[in-house]
């Protein structure tokens, strides 16, 4: 979901697990979930919901989620973590795509096939708290918390320099990581970023119970609705409906609201202080018709980032890589491309 104006190869270790139209298997006790289980090649763990999903690019983004363990904390912890992995590996860095606030890799359902197509070794990941990872044993979902799984994941899996790409609040969690992590990211790619709220302000001081509640409200149909309408430019209400469904789909993760609340109150991203510190070079892309995130302060976050470009897209709103795949993936193809 938006954000409102609320403010590679396994391991060593896992080397003799292959994935196959089989659901799971087990070498030296760790669990690979994978595609297929369902009727309609849907991965077993997805929420039933997503059968009522029409849009076939969704679809079919669904049908190749898969869980990777992701070591946590002592050596037997795991987290099965949810991402997209790329058919093929190239020579040249990885692209790795997060996702805005309170949504999932699904995100990427229009845009995973073209980068796929130009040729990319490209990640869709979900982020420690969103998405469709196994959190029954929920850890915490804090800043911190989300950078350690992002960087663990990496260092298991992709451990090369990566072109980072974040859109709305992801590129808040780009930011921060790549602050943390330099050595991990080669560039950056800001799709109508996010970066100015100071984390989840007064949310965070809220009691449990009006946290909750907050959150449960958070969930419902009209409300995702409506961040669709302001998301998107004069899209078919029929498809606004099916894209809502597509974008609260996690929502129905047993673990969503836990994890959700846990988020809230521990403060959120605050990355202004950050901003002047990112060392790799960063392209902004901007929807001229964004209706969330103003575009005055991708102009502000051009200045102050401190070797940055920015295309516009026009005829775009807030989830530009959504409703123009086409125009992003090709600005995305070049930045990578380009020394």
């Amino acid at each position: 979901m938006a954000a409102l104006r609320l403010g590679s190869l396994p391991p060593a270790t896992l080397t003799a697990i292959t994935v196959t139209k089989k659901c799971e298997r087990f070498n030296g006790g760790v669990k690979v979930v994978g595609d297929g289980g369902g009727d309609n090649g849907f991965p077993p763990f997805l929420p039933k919901e997503v059968e009522k999903i029409k849009d076939p690019f969704a679809r079919n983004l669904a049908r190749r989620i898969k869980r990777l363990p992701v070591q946590i904390g002592c050596s037997e912890s795991y987290i099965m973590s949810s991402c997209v992995q790329p058919l093929i590996q190239t020579d040249a860095n990885p692209v790795v795509l997060l996702h805005c606030f309170d949504s999932s890799c699904l995100e990427w359902r229009c845009a995973y096939p073209l980068l796929e197509e130009s040729g990319l070794e490209a990640w869709a990941l979900d982020v420690l708290g969103w998405g469709f990872s196994d959190l029954g044993r929920l850890p915490s979902c804090n800043v911190a918390s989300k950078r350690y799984h992002l960087h663990q994941l990496w260092k298991s899996y992709i451990k090369r320099p990566m072109v980072l790409v974040g859109p709305s609040l992801g590129a808040a969690v780009a930011i921060d990581f790549a602050v943390n992590y330099p050595e991990a990211v080669e560039k950056l790619v800001l799709i109508n970023p996010s970066v100015y709220a100071e984390g989840t302000g007064n949310l965070a001081k809220l009691p449990k119970v009006v946290a909750y509640a907050g959150v449960s409200l958070l969930k419902t149909f009209p409300l995702r609705l409506y961040a669709n309408l302001l998301a998107f430019n004069d899209i078919p209400l029929s498809k606004s409906v099916d894209w809502t469904n597509v974008g609260r789909l996690h929502c129905h993760m047993p673990w969503w609201k836990d994890a959700t609340v846990n988020f809230m109150v521990s403060g959120g991203y605050n990355v202004v202080s950050q901003i002047k510190q990112v060392k790799q070079k960063t392209l902004i892309i901007c929807g001229e018709n964004d209706k969330i995130v103003s575009n005055q302060l991708a102009m502000r976050l051009l200045f102050e980032l401190p070797n940055a470009s920015m295309q516009r897209v026009p005829d775009s709103g807030h989830l530009t890589h959504v409703d123009k795949p086409r125009r992003v993936v090709k600005l995305i193809s070049d930045f990578t491309r380009a020394k």
